[in-house]
């Protein structure tokens, strides 16, 4: 059986930038471990935004620019990013949320072989969240897991409400 794991957007902007917390600070060592020792093939989203960000509609309903392409906000938190130089991992830039290219670079990558998908990253409540349920979406027999100690959300009871969303569509919590 194949394994992926899937790290969502853990840029500076989300870990200590301009939307970074302290709970997202607190699970980069977590988030080190597990991909460190991941045997499996990694993706990795990007949230990306560009210059007009301030115009689309998620600026309009979340006006604090971030993750804007080619911005130090932008990159892979610099831990992360060590950790996965060292590891194959496929980079998935994003433009909203959920990645809709995602589904199919995991079909793609696994072949006609069964698998599973983990993920982990920021923010739980936003877009761990709806990654994980457009691969639950697309993959229904398919384990598709969380682990919880690897996210965090925009507070934590944002968090702890999108774990039990996911526990209830059936997506594994560890």
């Amino acid at each position: 059986m194949k394994k992926f794991l899937v790290v969502v957007d853990m840029q500076k902007d989300f870990v200590d930038g301009a939307l970074g917390s302290q709970e997202a600070v607190a699970i980069v060592p977590a988030a080190l471990k597990k991909i460190t020792q991941f045997d499996g093939e990694i993706f990795a989203t990007y949230d990306t935004h560009f210059d007009d960000y301030m115009d689309t509609a998620e600026g309009k309903k979340l006006p604090v620019p971030h993750c804007i392409k080619g911005t130090e906000g932008w990159q892979l938190n610099k831990d992360i990013a060590a950790a996965l130089k060292g590891k194959k991992y496929t980079p998935v830039e994003k433009y909203t949320f959920g990645s809709v290219k995602l589904p199919d670079l995991i079909k793609k990558a696994a072949g006609t072989e069964e698998f599973s998908v983990e993920l982990i990253g920021l923010c739980t409540d936003i877009c761990v969240i709806s990654n994980a349920l457009l691969l639950k979406a697309n993959f229904p027999e398919a384990d598709i897991v969380v682990d919880e100690a690897c996210c965090a959300g925009v507070t934590p009871e944002k968090h702890n409400a999108a774990v039990e969303t996911m526990k209830s569509c059936q997506i594994d919590i560890i």
